[in-house]
């Protein structure tokens, strides 16, 4: 059984339950157990690490050693999350007089040992896939997906080293390897306008409705993510755009992790379905997965 430090961040504890319901029950379908960080705190994004560097430094800091304390590598299902704590990492780690700095902030020294990993590299390694493939009950055969990785996930390269920061194919591989058809698209790691959508609502529409639309003239059934700012944008703004152009997208936009779970047989509760504001079961239904 791998074994990794859980991280979750604010957002799955808040508005991406269903992110964190369906990565639980994943997680003992395939055997990876995750250890609660304890008493983790904020990772500062989207505000503190465009505001003050050492706070953003000091926050990461702190669940780094947290981490460190439970001697496993930390497993992060945010992209923006992953993003802040890869990133601070790195910067921490080779500089020592920085990291001095933050360790007299905190009041305790910095232990970073713990690599940082997304949780979409956790569960795309051989290992995991292997039993999911064996442990199959359905598949996605017949459901055509646009994989939307966003701009966070993959980037920067430096930090992140998951995928190609241009041209990601992690989440389309999995797609495939469920049955489903991963369709080529240009929009995958496109910016959603997640940290304008509460300061510049018009910029964060627009590039909305790019994506969505380049979505569906791709022929796309669904979006398949594995961020929650980005699920959260692409899904809850759907309504207010149909208002404005008169278009009904109807696309659902579904974490990676709820597909995997529905390939393995679990129910719709396991997976939190019924949280999306564009409901994605009538769409599940046609292909069998529900």
């Amino acid at each position: 059984m791998s074994k990794y430090a859980y991280f979750p961040g604010c957002s799955l504890h808040s508005t991406a339950r269903e992110y964190e319901l369906s990565t639980k029950n994943l997680s003992q379908e395939l055997g990876v157990e995750l250890v609660d960080v304890p008493d983790w705190n904020c990772c500062g994004a989207s505000s503190a690490h465009v505001t003050d560097r050492g706070l953003d430094l000091a926050l990461n800091g702190r669940n780094l050693t947290l981490a460190a304390g439970i001697g496993l590598d930390l497993v992060v299902p945010c992209a923006s999350c992953y993003r802040r704590l890869a990133s601070s990492r790195k910067s921490l780690s080779e500089d020592p007089a920085l990291s001095q700095q933050i360790a007299a902030v905190l009041g305790q020294p910095l232990a970073l040992s713990s690599q940082v990993r997304s949780l979409l590299e956790v569960f795309t390694t051989d290992e995991v896939l292997d039993k999911m493939q064996r442990g199959a009950r359905k598949s996605l055969s017949g459901l055509k997906v646009a994989a939307y990785y966003g701009c966070l996930l993959v980037r920067p390269a430096k930090a992140a080293n998951l995928d190609d920061p241009e041209n990601p194919v992690s989440l389309d591989k999995l797609v495939t390897l469920m049955g489903g058809e991963a369709l080529p698209w240009p929009f995958k790691t496109e910016c959603c306008g997640g940290s304008l959508s509460l300061t510049d609502e018009d910029s964060s529409r627009v590039l909305i409705e790019r994506i969505l639309n380049m979505a569906k003239e791709s022929g796309a059934e669904c979006v398949v993510t594995a961020c929650p700012l980005c699920q959260s944008n692409l899904d809850m703004r759907q309504m207010q755009l149909a208002k404005s152009t008169g278009r009904d997208y109807n696309m659902p936009v579904l974490y990676f992790t709820q597909l995997m779970g529905l390939v393995l047989g679990l129910g719709e509760k396991a997976l939190g379905l019924n949280a999306h504001f564009v409901d994605p079961r009538p769409m599940l239904q046609k292909v069998g997965l529900v």
